[in-house]
């Protein structure tokens, strides 16, 4: 009898366990706009204790670290200091690099004061021809820095990577074939020939991205004597890649032909969520760029439209922090939405894109996100946005805070590229 309330136990587990995957199998996104909930978003501009924000001084002593902490505890996780001062190799340069145009470096950021795994290669373009020091646009690549471009000279990445036979990966590693794959996303000559520096560094040297209890990467450098993975309120992937370019950031800052006071970050879907926590919590960073981050990044949870917090913390457990998870198919409960991320970042100024096709990163509610930052930008004397309505395809709005929407998918193009240097030469004088 007991053995067959056991048999009944475990019969009882795997059907639940089916059951679960089953219902995952058969998430649904909404994407009727009549099918969105009615939602209160929280107020920005109003503190915790019911006072409203009203000069500069509140905002920047009281209400811009309560929404700091807000969103670190409850979405991507506090993200450590640095262990003390870090270390950097010039492992190749070359000043004839793609026909004599550009300077290349490759530089080993090792992420402990000792040299110690793990560490990250940053991949750095400068125009040739540009007075130097140049402004700088960084972001983080999925398959490494050798994919950006068809140079032979970049060093092939010996990281593991996410299995893509068309990226040319084989056994999660990369291979020759890999070479370029990804150089449609990057557009290194139209950068170059704005006058732009480049840089750009593989996620997986900083964390791989898959769910590994966070055994690998930079977590277990700051995990404490006895702690297997980070506390329920510690950072998962997201802030992991956001912390990379902010050791990124400490790298320009050394290097006399960047101009530090000149650097934009950028990032393409969920490196566009770490671009914009590495905007909010590192003001060094001049601008802040999201391409097609959606849920969890630039748009609005609470409108459950695309992906929602339920669907991406089940498929991605290890990217935002485990209090997250509170908010799975709870995202009323929220005490933040991303309009107040992207108001972290005032007044330097921020730009979302998004794209017509991709509605699982949902574009209204990135728009949304945009316009509802606006009051505090306002407030702390910037142009604000200058719409209230989303712009028409392929037109892009520029004030401090910039959104377009483009023809096409979930990608990062020529068009976008071209309208975030418009933005750049417009708040960097250019």
């Amino acid at each position: 009898m007991h053995t067959s309330k056991s048999l009944i136990l475990v019969l009882i587990l795997i059907g639940s366990i089916q059951s679960g995957m089953v219902a995952e199998q058969k998430f649904e996104p909404n994407y009727d706009e009549s099918k969105v909930p009615d939602y209160t978003l929280p107020d920005p501009l109003i503190l915790s204790n019911g006072d409203k924000v009203i000069d500069t001084k509140t905002w920047n002593e009281k209400r811009r670290p309560e929404i700091l902490k807000l969103i670190a505890d409850q979405v991507y996780g506090k993200t450590p200091a640095r262990p003390g001062p870090l270390r950097y190799q010039v492992v190749e340069s070359s000043d004839e690099a793609l026909g004599g145009n550009a300077i290349r470096k490759q530089v080993r950021v090792f992420f402990t004061p000792d040299k110690a795994e793990p560490k990250m290669d940053l991949l750095i373009y400068l125009p040739k021809a540009a007075d130097k020091p140049v402004p700088l646009m960084i972001g983080l690549n999925f398959y490494g820095n050798h994919t950006i471009h068809s140079d032979p000279e970049i060093l092939l990445s010996e990281s593991w990577m996410r299995q893509n036979d068309d990226k040319g990966i084989v056994d999660n590693r990369a291979t020759e074939k890999s070479r370029g794959t990804s150089a449609s996303r990057w557009s290194v000559d139209l950068i170059l020939d704005r006058g732009y520096g480049l840089a750009t560094a593989y996620y997986g040297d900083i964390d791989p991205d898959f769910d590994d209890g966070f055994k690998n990467g930079i977590h277990p450098v700051f995990l404490k004597d006895g702690q297997e993975k980070p506390a329920p309120d510690e950072w998962g992937s997201i802030g992991a890649w956001a912390y990379g370019l902010s050791r990124a950031m400490d790298y320009f800052e050394e290097d006399e032909d960047i101009n530090q006071e000149q650097v934009a970050v950028m990032g393409h879907s969920r490196l566009g969520k770490s671009s914009l926590w590495a905007g909010a919590q590192d003001e060094r960073f001049a601008i802040t760029i999201s391409n097609d981050s959606g849920c969890g990044g630039a748009a609005l949870s609470m409108r459950r439209f695309g992906e929602t917090v339920g669907r991406i913390n089940r498929v991605f457990p290890h990217w935002f922090c485990d209090n997250f998870n509170t908010y799975n198919e709870n995202e009323d409960a929220l005490p933040v939405d991303h309009h107040m991320l992207i108001a972290l970042i005032a007044p330097r100024p921020a730009y979302v894109a998004s794209a017509v096709d991709d509605r699982w990163a949902d574009p209204k509610g990135e728009f949304l996100s945009v316009l509802h930052a606006e009051p505090v930008y306002k407030l702390l004397g910037t142009s604000g946005f200058g719409a209230t309505e989303m712009p028409e395809l392929d037109q892009p709005v520029m004030g401090t805070l910039g959104y377009h929407i483009r023809t096409g998918g979930h990608n990062v193009t020529d068009f976008d590229w071209k309208a975030y240097l418009d933005f750049a030469d417009e708040h960097f004088g250019r």
